[in-house]
Protein backbone atom coordinates (compact mmCIF):
# COMPACT_ATOMS: atom_id res chain seq x y z
CA UNK A 1 0.00 0.00 0.00
CA UNK A 2 1.26 3.08 -1.02
CA UNK A 3 0.38 6.80 1.78
CA UNK A 4 0.70 9.57 -0.29
CA UNK A 5 1.79 13.03 1.87
CA UNK A 6 3.93 16.18 2.48
CA UNK A 7 5.40 16.04 5.41
CA UNK A 8 4.21 19.51 6.48
CA UNK A 9 0.97 18.89 6.26
CA UNK A 10 -1.45 18.22 9.65
CA UNK A 11 -3.71 16.13 8.26
CA UNK A 12 -1.10 13.75 6.44
CA UNK A 13 1.03 13.50 9.54
CA UNK A 14 -2.51 12.78 11.17
CA UNK A 15 -2.34 9.61 8.84
CA UNK A 16 1.98 9.14 9.30
CA UNK A 17 0.92 8.71 12.89
CA UNK A 18 -1.44 6.17 12.56
CA UNK A 19 0.90 4.16 10.84
CA UNK A 20 3.87 3.80 13.09
CA UNK A 21 0.95 3.64 15.92
CA UNK A 22 -0.24 0.35 14.24
CA UNK A 23 2.77 -0.88 13.16
CA UNK A 24 2.08 -0.81 9.54
CA UNK A 25 5.69 0.47 8.34
CA UNK A 26 6.53 -2.42 6.68
CA UNK A 27 3.25 -2.55 4.63
CA UNK A 28 2.84 1.07 3.92
CA UNK A 29 5.14 3.09 1.52
CA UNK A 30 5.02 6.59 2.53
CA UNK A 31 5.70 8.70 -0.32
CA UNK A 32 6.19 12.34 -1.09
CA UNK A 33 3.77 14.30 -3.11
CA UNK A 34 3.69 17.08 -5.06
CA UNK A 35 0.83 19.40 -4.47
CA UNK A 36 0.15 22.67 -5.76
CA UNK A 37 1.90 22.95 -8.99
CA UNK A 38 0.19 22.69 -12.49
CA UNK A 39 0.61 19.59 -14.03
CA UNK A 40 1.81 17.60 -11.10
CA UNK A 41 2.05 13.42 -11.63
CA UNK A 42 0.07 13.47 -8.13
CA UNK A 43 -3.23 14.51 -9.66
CA UNK A 44 -3.16 11.19 -11.90
CA UNK A 45 -3.14 9.52 -8.60
CA UNK A 46 -5.33 11.71 -6.49
CA UNK A 47 -7.46 14.46 -8.82
CA UNK A 48 -8.07 15.93 -6.28
CA UNK A 49 -4.75 16.63 -4.98
CA UNK A 50 -4.67 16.67 -1.31
CA UNK A 51 -3.17 14.92 1.32
CA UNK A 52 -2.93 12.30 2.67
CA UNK A 53 -4.40 9.57 0.39
CA UNK A 54 -3.89 6.11 0.66
CA UNK A 55 -3.61 3.37 -2.05
CA UNK A 56 -4.38 0.07 -0.79
CA UNK A 57 -3.66 -3.21 -2.26
CA UNK A 58 -6.20 -3.58 -4.74
CA UNK A 59 -5.65 -0.47 -5.88
CA UNK A 60 -8.66 1.61 -4.72
CA UNK A 61 -7.74 4.94 -3.12
CA UNK A 62 -8.90 6.76 0.23
CA UNK A 63 -8.97 10.34 0.43
CA UNK A 64 -9.85 12.23 4.15
CA UNK A 65 -7.55 11.95 7.38
CA UNK A 66 -10.50 11.14 9.72
CA UNK A 67 -11.53 8.48 7.09
CA UNK A 68 -7.83 6.85 6.44
CA UNK A 69 -7.03 7.04 10.45
CA UNK A 70 -10.12 4.96 10.65
CA UNK A 71 -9.10 2.43 8.08
CA UNK A 72 -5.81 1.93 9.03
CA UNK A 73 -6.54 1.56 12.72
CA UNK A 74 -9.47 -1.31 11.81
CA UNK A 75 -6.37 -3.04 9.00
CA UNK A 76 -5.66 -5.78 12.24
CA UNK A 77 -9.09 -6.42 13.35
CA UNK A 78 -8.11 -4.97 16.87
CA UNK A 79 -8.57 -1.20 16.53
CA UNK A 80 -7.24 0.54 19.15
CA UNK A 81 -8.56 4.34 18.63
CA UNK A 82 -11.99 3.78 17.99
CA UNK A 83 -14.46 6.09 19.69
CA UNK A 84 -15.97 3.94 22.63
CA UNK A 85 -19.59 3.30 22.78
CA UNK A 86 -22.33 5.59 24.52
CA UNK A 87 -21.72 8.97 26.06
CA UNK A 88 -18.23 8.66 25.91
CA UNK A 89 -17.61 8.02 22.86
CA UNK A 90 -19.66 10.95 21.81
CA UNK A 91 -17.35 12.80 24.00
CA UNK A 92 -14.33 11.73 22.25
CA UNK A 93 -16.15 12.56 18.77
CA UNK A 94 -16.91 16.15 20.42
CA UNK A 95 -13.35 16.92 21.09
CA UNK A 96 -11.91 15.41 17.94
CA UNK A 97 -13.78 17.91 15.87
CA UNK A 98 -12.98 21.24 18.43
CA UNK A 99 -9.57 20.09 18.15
CA UNK A 100 -9.63 19.65 13.83
CA UNK A 101 -11.64 22.83 13.77
CA UNK A 102 -8.40 24.43 15.41
CA UNK A 103 -6.05 22.42 13.03
CA UNK A 104 -8.60 23.65 10.34
CA UNK A 105 -7.96 27.31 11.29
CA UNK A 106 -4.49 27.46 11.96
CA UNK A 107 -3.76 25.76 8.48
CA UNK A 108 -5.15 28.02 6.59
CA UNK A 109 -3.67 31.04 8.64
CA UNK A 110 -0.18 29.19 7.32
CA UNK A 111 -1.44 29.09 3.72
CA UNK A 112 -1.83 32.53 4.33
CA UNK A 113 1.60 33.56 5.36
CA UNK A 114 2.73 31.41 2.13
CA UNK A 115 1.32 33.46 -0.54
CA UNK A 116 3.42 35.76 -2.49
CA UNK A 117 3.66 39.38 -1.04
CA UNK A 118 0.53 41.38 -1.84
CA UNK A 119 -1.84 38.49 -2.22
CA UNK A 120 -2.36 37.41 1.61
CA UNK A 121 -5.65 38.51 2.73
CA UNK A 122 -5.60 40.68 6.10
CA UNK A 123 -9.48 39.81 6.40
CA UNK A 124 -8.63 36.24 6.44
CA UNK A 125 -5.18 36.67 8.89
CA UNK A 126 -7.48 38.27 11.56
CA UNK A 127 -10.52 36.23 11.45
CA UNK A 128 -7.71 32.83 11.61
CA UNK A 129 -5.98 34.46 14.30
CA UNK A 130 -9.05 35.43 16.51
CA UNK A 131 -10.78 32.07 15.56
CA UNK A 132 -7.96 30.22 16.80
CA UNK A 133 -7.55 31.74 19.75
CA UNK A 134 -11.42 31.18 20.62
CA UNK A 135 -10.66 27.94 20.12
CA UNK A 136 -7.52 27.66 22.31
CA UNK A 137 -9.37 29.01 25.30
CA UNK A 138 -12.48 27.00 25.00
CA UNK A 139 -9.94 23.78 24.18
CA UNK A 140 -7.96 25.20 27.56
CA UNK A 141 -11.12 24.30 29.21
CA UNK A 142 -11.21 21.02 28.53
CA UNK A 143 -8.12 19.93 29.12
CA UNK A 144 -9.25 17.88 32.82
CA UNK A 145 -12.16 16.00 30.75
CA UNK A 146 -11.36 12.43 30.94
CA UNK A 147 -11.34 11.66 27.35
CA UNK A 148 -7.75 14.22 27.15
CA UNK A 149 -5.96 12.91 29.98
CA UNK A 150 -7.02 8.85 29.75
CA UNK A 151 -5.62 6.86 27.38
CA UNK A 152 -4.57 7.45 23.43
CA UNK A 153 -7.37 8.36 20.99
CA UNK A 154 -8.11 10.27 18.26
CA UNK A 155 -9.05 13.27 20.34
CA UNK A 156 -5.14 13.95 21.62
CA UNK A 157 -3.66 12.76 18.87
CA UNK A 158 -5.82 15.84 16.49
CA UNK A 159 -5.28 18.20 19.37
CA UNK A 160 -1.42 17.84 19.61
CA UNK A 161 -1.26 18.02 15.74
CA UNK A 162 -3.02 20.76 15.79
CA UNK A 163 -1.25 22.21 18.49
CA UNK A 164 2.30 21.28 17.24
CA UNK A 165 1.25 23.79 14.10
CA UNK A 166 2.64 26.80 15.93
CA UNK A 167 6.66 24.68 14.56
CA UNK A 168 5.11 26.01 11.22
CA UNK A 169 3.74 29.48 12.14
CA UNK A 170 5.79 32.13 14.46
CA UNK A 171 2.68 34.23 14.65
CA UNK A 172 0.91 31.27 16.40
CA UNK A 173 2.19 31.62 20.27
CA UNK A 174 -0.20 29.68 22.76
CA UNK A 175 2.05 28.26 25.13
CA UNK A 176 2.30 31.19 27.74
CA UNK A 177 -1.19 31.43 27.68
CA UNK A 178 -3.04 28.05 28.25
CA UNK A 179 -0.85 26.39 30.60
CA UNK A 180 -3.63 23.60 30.38
CA UNK A 181 -2.54 23.51 26.93
CA UNK A 182 1.01 23.40 27.24
CA UNK A 183 1.24 20.39 30.00
CA UNK A 184 -0.79 18.46 27.56
CA UNK A 185 1.31 19.00 24.81
CA UNK A 186 4.65 18.32 27.04
CA UNK A 187 2.82 14.85 28.11
CA UNK A 188 2.10 13.89 24.09
CA UNK A 189 5.29 15.37 23.00
CA UNK A 190 7.94 12.55 23.79
CA UNK A 191 5.26 9.76 22.03
CA UNK A 192 7.35 8.13 19.49
CA UNK A 193 4.99 7.98 16.79
CA UNK A 194 4.49 12.19 17.41
CA UNK A 195 8.18 13.09 17.78
CA UNK A 196 8.98 11.18 14.63
CA UNK A 197 6.50 12.90 12.65
CA UNK A 198 7.16 16.83 13.68
CA UNK A 199 7.24 18.94 11.06
CA UNK A 200 10.20 20.20 9.40
CA UNK A 201 12.06 23.43 9.54
CA UNK A 202 11.91 26.37 11.64
CA UNK A 203 8.51 28.41 11.45
CA UNK A 204 7.76 31.23 9.13
CA UNK A 205 7.28 34.45 10.57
Amino acid sequence: MRLYVTWTSPYARLARIMVLEKNLADRIEVIEARTRQADSPYYAINPSGRVPYLVREDGSGIEDSQLICRWLDHLDGASEFDHPQGDDGWETRRLEVLARSLMESVSVWVRQHHLPAGEASPTTLTHERDRSRRLLATLEGETTHPALTGPINMAQVTLAVALDLDRRLAAFRWRDDFPGLASFAERLAPRPSLSATLPPGPPIS
